[in-house]
């Protein structure tokens, strides 16, 4: 098993609060208000029935089962083992079939079993890597020809600080503080830079704005604060 991309920080961060993965109400909640949203616009592109799904930074398992409840046959891979229990659990409670977990790193995975999957998501993990440009590697590795990769992040710039950091963990209250380090920010022409690097053809760039008195979330053009994107393989 390959730690070296893993800021063990980072793990034990998540691995804290692991327990309240599932809880709506927790410090989870974002994740759960903005999985609809995601998981649409990936199965919009990729149509995830009967796909073989690769979930890179699957944490308790949120967007890996909502995949594998779209008839995808899903593969969760996390480098925390508390992440991971709370995963298998509420797999177990769901009755959710088509899906399984396992402690390894993207780029372990990517050399046992490389152009293995029609789909890779990476959601909200790039900014809590010390390499993600070895994550996107290993992502363009995992997926088949064809095959597509999703990526979600934070921008790097000021209004991103402000709303991201400042905002969502200091003034709201909607994440723990701490939860997000700004120098670890990618711009979307980075990320894009890392895809392209990788042999992947960038598909779509869109943004996810978040309206704090409607509280609502939405995709759109603006990609100021968080951005998703989609990549194909050739």
């Amino acid at each position: 098993m390959n730690h070296t991309n893993s800021d063990a920080r980072e793990v034990a961060k998540f691995s804290d609060l692991a327990h309240r993965w599932w809880d709506p109400e927790s410090e989870f909640r974002p994740l759960h208000e903005i999985n609809p949203l995601r998981l649409s616009w990936i199965d919009s592109h990729a149509h995830l029935a009967g796909k073989e799904v690769l979930d890179i930074g699957c944490g308790g398992g949120i967007l890996s089962e909502s995949m594998a409840a779209r008839s995808a046959q899903v593969t969760g891979i996390d480098l925390s083992e508390k992440a991971l229990s709370v995963a298998k659990l509420h797999m177990l409670e769901s009755g959710q079939q088509n899906l399984g977990y396992q402690m390894i790193s993207a780029e372990a995975l990517a050399a046992e079993r490389p152009q293995a999957f029609d789909v890779v998501t990476c959601m909200e993990m790039l900014e809590h890597v010390p390499d993600p440009a070895s994550i996107v590697k290993a992502c363009a590795q995992l997926v088949k020809p064809g095959g597509y990769v999703f990526f979600s992040t934070i921008n790097r710039n000021l209004k991103a600080y402000t709303l991201a950091v400042i905002g969502a963990e200091y003034v709201l209250n909607m994440l723990p503080r701490g939860t997000h380090d700004y120098r670890k920010f990618l711009k979307p022409s980075e990320l894009s830079g890392m895809a392209r690097q990788a042999d992947l053809g960038i598909e779509e760039l869109l943004g996810m704005t978040y309206n704090p008195l409607t509280q609502v979330y939405k995709l759109g053009k603006n990609c100021d604060v968080n951005y998703l994107l989609c990549a194909r393989k050739p």
